[in-house]
């Protein structure tokens, strides 16, 4: 017996706001149930760096990538925990 696979795809947005000496990022992912996820990272410049605006968006962005990743796994915990005591089948 052979079970079909399935393809899904998800977009992430990723937005900046910056000045010469810091980045803010947020990164904002949809869930399929319509639920609006979203992470924050900043990143400051060394005053003894030169300003490059790309490095600075860089580490932001993993920032506010890696604290939506944590917002997604507390998200599908409290799924699972909700499914859990209504004692709903996986789907």
């Amino acid at each position: 017996m052979t079970t079909a696979m399935m393809t899904k795809t998800w977009t992430v947005e990723m937005r900046f706001e910056e000045d010469a000496d810091h980045c803010h990022a947020m990164a904002m992912v949809r869930t399929a149930s319509g639920e609006e996820l979203r992470g924050h990272g900043s990143a400051r410049r060394n005053p003894v760096d030169r300003p490059v605006a790309r490095i600075g968006e860089e580490v932001a962005g993993a920032r506010a990538l890696s604290n939506l990743a944590h917002e997604l796994l507390e998200y599908a915990a409290a799924e699972i925990e909700s499914n859990v005591r209504r004692g709903d089948p996986a789907v």
